[in-house]
């Protein structure tokens, strides 16, 4: 049977599971769990980011006592973004304001602000409750707070995470991530065929070295770019600087009127600015935990503190000046939609800048494939041991290839983002349950250092 007969039903089986995992009963309870954890802190996530700077800035620093953990704090923390920032940011954002409108942008700051309570929490409770595996790593993340937190009898609960993350790892972090930069490339002249070797040979130099190399990799690029492009953002909105409070007053007015792009009304507008805004920053799926803890360092707050940043940067920062651009240039108004949309509004700002936009996607593609396979090598080892990362690192690999060749948009990507729903479940309940821990150590530190 071929598969273009088969999609048909696979799609109407995972939409109906897809509506409940995305719909408003998980939002609710990413909304709640970040809001529970903000206040339970009293607000100290956002009172405390100039000290999460300032730490890591101290932990780009090599100079740490090696026993603790594999790679820098600062390491860890772009590991995380690695996986994060990527076409969310830049398509993601834009699919956000042509479904939602322009008001779909104030709901996914809100989540995101609540989010860096539930990163924090995330990357706390990773560190307090991590392990050393039989290779001498230190490995951590939902799974494990689950285990060693909850108790043995809830290690059923970290094996359903580690199961949907192993999945899901594999369409939201590789496949579609490779597809999108074999598309863009294919339209620059490039053959797939190039593209997907060339791929895979990069991804595979890289993740054959474990989370050392990765962490490496990542701390080199992810830096740069964020930097270029926010550079670039700025240099369109400099242009368009008398649009500029004009752009925020649309964001705020139409964040209330339930006046969605597509017609919708404002719970529309709510969902697609919350949904958006969460596959952005990861708070609450539990995926950047398992970079933190790997991270050399004792301290459990400090590194959440450091965590937390990743949220900030990736949604108030960079899809805040994504956001801008598309607005201030008058481009959400065209119809367009994702990457598209994005291209023009760039190049509507300053002619010939969407370049900067599919060379940002494929970098960002890139170093998300990076970030990924570490999550997917973790989830792997929780449930198969250690015996699991070759096989799992040369599959990830394989699938580098083959869907920067054969790749597709359609039911490969719902099924993930299915799956990558399904991980946060696991998590949120964890992170509900063990909510007293985080506030007892948060609440116990000192500050001052």
């Amino acid at each position: 049977m071929k598969l273009s007969a088969i999609e048909p039903k696979i799609s109407l089986i995972n939409d109906s599971v897809s509506s409940f995992v995305w719909g408003w009963p998980t939002i609710f309870l990413i909304s709640f769990t970040g809001l529970l954890l903000m206040v339970g802190l009293g607000f100290m996530p956002l009172i405390r980011l100039p000290f999460g700077i300032r730490m890591m800035l101290k932990g780009t620093s090599n100079k740490i006592d090696a026993k603790s953990g594999e790679i820098t704090p600062f390491q860890a923390l772009m590991t995380s973004l690695s996986a994060t920032i990527g076409t969310g940011n830049i398509a993601g954002v834009a699919g956000a304001i042509a479904i939602g409108g322009p008001g779909a942008v104030f709901w996914m700051w809100l989540i995101a602000v609540f989010g860096i309570a539930t990163k924090y929490a995330e990357a706390l409770l990773s560190v307090h409750f991590r392990e050393v595996d039989e290779l001498g790593n230190h490995v951590g993340g939902p799974m494990y707070y689950i285990k060693n937190g909850l108790g043995p009898n809830w290690t059923w609960l970290g094996g359903l995470f580690s199961l949907f993350g192993m999945l899901a790892c594999f369409g939201i972090g590789n496949g579609v991530q490779v597809f999108e930069v074999s598309s863009a490339l294919e339209l620059a002249g490039i053959p797939r065929l190039v593209t997907g070797f060339v791929l895979g040979f990069l991804v595979f130099s890289v993740v054959i070295g474990g989370v050392k190399r990765i962490a490496k990799a990542a701390s080199a690029i992810v830096p740069v770019m964020t930097v270029l492009y926010i550079f670039a953002c700025l240099i369109v909105l400099l242009i368009n600087f008398s649009d500029v409070p004009s752009a925020f007053s649309t964001i705020f007015e139409n964040a209330f009127t339930g006046k969605a792009a597509t017609g919708g009304t404002l719970a529309q507008v709510v969902l697609i600015g919350f949904k958006r805004g969460i596959f952005s920053n990861e708070a609450g799926l539990g995926s950047a935990p398992i970079a933190h803890a790997s991270a050399k360092t004792n301290d459990p707050v400090k590194q959440g503190t450091i965590a937390m940043l990743g949220t900030f940067i990736d949604t108030i920062i960079i899809c805040t000046m994504t956001a801008l651009v598309i607005i201030t240039t008058g481009a959400y108004q065209s119809g367009q939609s994702g990457s598209d949309l994005s291209i023009a509004a760039f190049n509507s700002g300053v002619p010939g800048f969407g370049i900067i936009v599919t060379i940002g996607l494929a970098v960002f593609a890139f170093t998300t494939v990076l970030g990924w396979s570490l999550y997917g090598e973790r989830c792997s080892e929780f449930l198969f041991g250690v015996r699991a990362i070759l096989p799992f690192r040369l599959a990830w690999v394989a699938v580098v290839v083959f869907c920067s060749i054969a790749g597709t948009r359609g039911v490969v990507w719902s099924i993930a983002e299915t799956l990558n729903g399904l991980m946060a479940l696991p998590n949120l309940i964890a992170l509900i349950l063990l909510s007293r821990t985080v506030f007892k150590l948060t609440r116990n530190y000192r500050f001052s250092n």
